[in-house]
């Protein structure tokens, strides 16, 4: 390979045209924003930079390329990626190119991947930790801070790799020893041409394993279950109930035997258990830690911002921020973990379904619906006592603050993505953080 388009120069592509750059290929990128910024950052590296391209720009820049690398921003929609197809011309993520350069080494390090539509990013975490317990060096990669293409270049002993669809989708080698498939939910389907293609891509995560590797998956989930069916891998499931990884009279257990006390994690709503259960899988399936490792990394472990995160307590009410619960799937699950919710939901319009999220609604006492989507929340919680409707975060602490009662969560577990108001759920979920203590802040003086 001697040249490459690089499609994006957010976070993720600026590092692939890094990468690509610190290894003497020729690169463009082009990008359908153009900033100052984006400019000086393809000046720098020595790339040619082609912003706003039309069509017949795009259909160039793909023939005269050996590669093409879209950012994970870019949906498989993009005219870039029809030219990319129609010519043949290798299309890559990535986390596809990170593998390709790990695989040149003399002793490629592992890699364990996770997918799933909810519980990626805390899986990935648990399992780091997990390993970090085992004294290996390891980071968290692809969906995170750390590209993958950036952590290869790291002194690691293995990589953990929170996979997204955006991701997998352009994988055509890309292979973890071991691969945890947590569920599948409608989302991403203003990214993904259809929920066909969006299932497909997350499919791949099983695709290239071999007959020595480890392919886990959710057994309460039946697209997940036919997927692992079709596995060449060593098939093992986890779930509640009646899987390889399971809990059995208080305690996660294994094919092997016990691993540890379910009151010895720090977190055991059901969904922590079974991201506990698959990170568990991972890494015992893998051989890179045992279960003194994993007892250690439960006992410690806190889960990560904006996921269940407890805010306090104040006059007998907890106060959650679950602004990472972005789908009707992770909302839905997180309703489920407790007794009775006054609940904050709605935000960005993804185009998908959020009847869903509302299956628990009888553990709401009240609702207040927010932000693009408050109509469409209110409506699929059509029946529960009290719905309040409102266009910002702020009105929406007040009134979930004047609607709870002793024994009850004020939670904030949107369903939808926070692109209405905020640039992501990171920032959404930090100023519900800031909200709810100066609520609380002031209601004490």
């Amino acid at each position: 390979m001697t040249s490459a388009l690089v499609y994006g120069l957010a976070v993720a592509g600026e590092s692939t045209a890094r990468a690509l750059r610190a290894r003497g290929i020729d690169v463009v990128v082009a990008d359908d924003v153009v900033t100052p910024e984006r400019r000086a950052v393809a000046e720098e590296i020595g790339a040619e930079f082609v912003g706003r391209p039309d069509d017949t720009t795009i259909e160039k820049l793909v023939r005269r390329s050996d590669l093409v690398c879209p950012s994970p921003g870019v949906p498989e929609t993009h005219r870039v990626v029809d030219a990319a197809l129609a010519a043949d011309t290798d299309l890559v993520s990535e986390i596809e190119l990170a593998y390709r350069w790990e695989q040149e080494r003399d002793e490629p390090r592992p890699m364990l991947a996770v997918t799933g539509t909810d519980g990626k990013t805390t899986t990935t975490l648990l399992t780091v930790a997990m390993l970090e317990a085992a004294g290996l060096r390891t980071v968290d990669a692809g969906n995170t801070s750390t590209p993958l293409v950036d952590a290869i270049t790291q002194d690691l002993d293995a990589f953990v790799v929170e996979c997204t669809s955006f991701r997998l989708a352009w994988t055509p080698s890309f292979r973890a020893e071991a691969a945890a498939w947590l569920n599948l939910a409608p989302d991403h389907l203003n990214w993904h041409r259809s929920m066909h293609t969006y299932e497909r891509a997350k499919g791949r995560i099983f695709l290239n394993q071999r007959v020595g590797d480890a392919s886990i998956g959710f057994i309460d989930d039946p697209v997940v279950m036919e997927h692992l069916r079709h596995s060449v891998a060593r098939r093992r499931t986890f779930g509640l109930a009646g899987a390889d990884y399971r809990v059995r009279d208080g305690e996660l257990a294994g094919p092997e035997g016990v691993i540890a006390p379910v009151e010895s994690m720090r977190r055991r709503l059901p969904h922590d258990v079974t991201n506990a259960l698959a990170a568990s899988a991972l890494v015992l399936e893998s051989e890179l830690a045992d279960v003194v490792a994993i007892q250690q990394a439960l006992a410690e472990f806190v889960g990560p911002e904006h996921r269940l995160e407890s805010l306090g307590k104040w006059n007998g009410v907890e106060w959650f921020n679950d602004s990472k619960a972005t789908t009707p799937h992770a909302a839905r699950a997180a309703i489920a973990g407790f007794d009775r919710v006054v609940l904050i939901a709605g935000g960005y319009d993804k185009g998908v379904d959020l009847a869903p999220m509302a299956v628990d609604r009888d553990r709401v006492a009240a609702l207040v619906a927010v932000g693009d989507t408050a109509e469409s929340v209110a409506t699929a919680f059509r029946g529960v006592p009290v719905i309040e409707r409102t266009e910002l975060l702020d009105d929406a602490v007040r009134l979930a603050a004047g609607h709870a009662r002793p024994g009850e969560v004020v939670l904030l577990s949107p369903g939808c993505a926070s692109f209405d108001h905020y640039r992501g759920f990171e920032e959404r979920g930090d100023h519900f953080r800031r909200l709810v203590l100066d609520h609380h802040r002031q209601g004490s003086r």
